[in-house]
């Protein structure tokens, strides 16, 4: 069986580049838009990192839109798209997303110069790497924009213990046998519902990435352990801390009716960070891909390019 084509109806492959980036212990992949000339070529590139179980073609709509400023890549994370899994016996702690990303533009985008810098734009998850690492190498980040992403999710000290043991005790029993789907089509049906529903057009859009044959059909190919609940999350303090600690100029890009909407203590992870600027956009979620884009779209390209 083949694998899964992306849609047309979605996503433009026009420039379109398959990408590998070998690091140490890891390959990730992703897709990479080049610059137009070389004037473009000479700009800042930006690295887009999407979310929790999406892929890099989260950003086929948004990508072409910012492919006139710059050379871009979407990376897939770890376990994600075409990206390897981790080896057996580990898991997916959001520190080592961080430390991928640092070496991948270190070993590949940027090199070892500190003098040069990135943009980040990330979506839900892929923000708040993005943060982290903005973080921990200011000298690396001209700008950063994160959509629907304000930090991350975080746990008080009370509940260390408890999550230590509902992770672990995940871990032992294992993430059970995939699910096999007769048609993409079908696939995508189950991809809408969930924590941040989609409409159906939109998780078309990401099954190219998200799936590969199996007997009978197609299975997922996003690695069942980035379900399992995380050993260890951050306090609030630390994710205000780490927040504040990001020099660069930051985008927020709120959805009306994206997860951020209604959260308490987000005021004060914003009022944390010292050159951010939030601009509220229509849609959902993923409002960078599903529905009308063009708000996403021109507040993010103005920002990266003017502001």
């Amino acid at each position: 069986m083949n694998e899964p084509a992306t849609s047309p109806d979605i996503c433009s492959e026009a420039g379109l580049q398959e990408r590998q980036w070998p690091l140490q212990n890891i390959t990730l992949a992703g897709l990479s838009w080049p610059a137009n000339n070389a004037s473009q070529a000479a700009n800042t590139p930006v690295i887009m990192l999407h979310g929790w179980l999406d892929n890099s073609l989260t950003f086929c709509q948004l990508a072409p839109e910012l492919a006139r400023l710059s050379a871009l890549h979407a990376v897939d994370f770890a376990g994600h798209g075409h990206s390897d899994h981790r080896p057996a016996g580990q898991s997916y702690q959001l520190m080592d997303y961080v430390a991928d990303i640092a070496e991948l533009i270190e070993t590949h985008i940027c090199g070892p110069e500190q003098t040069t810098k990135v943009d980040i734009v990330g979506h839900s998850l892929g923000g708040i790497v993005g943060s982290l690492y903005a973080a921990a190498f200011p000298e690396r980040i001209r700008k950063l924009v994160m959509i629907d992403s304000l930090g991350a999710l975080s746990r008080s000290a009370d509940e260390t213990i408890p999550q230590l043991r509902k992770s672990i005790r995940k871990r032992i029993s294992g993430s059970g046998r995939s699910a096999v789907y007769g048609d993409i089509a079908a696939a995508a049906k189950v991809r809408e519902g969930g924590l941040s529903p989609l409409s159906h057009e939109a998780a078309l859009a990401l099954m190219p990435r998200n799936l590969k044959p199996a007997d009978g059909g197609y299975s997922w190919r996003t690695d069942a352990r980035l379900r399992h609940p995380s050993p260890l999350m951050m306090s609030e303090s630390q994710v205000v801390a780490s927040l504040a600690a990001v020099q660069s100029r930051t985008l927020l890009v709120s959805a009306r009716e994206g997860l951020l909407t209604g959260r308490k203590g987000l005021d004060n992870r914003l009022s944390a960070m010292p050159n951010v600027k939030k601009v509220e956009v229509p849609g959902g979620h993923h409002c960078h891909l599903d529905g009308d884009i063009r708000p996403v779209a021109d507040v993010v390209r103005n920002f990266l390019n003017n502001e």
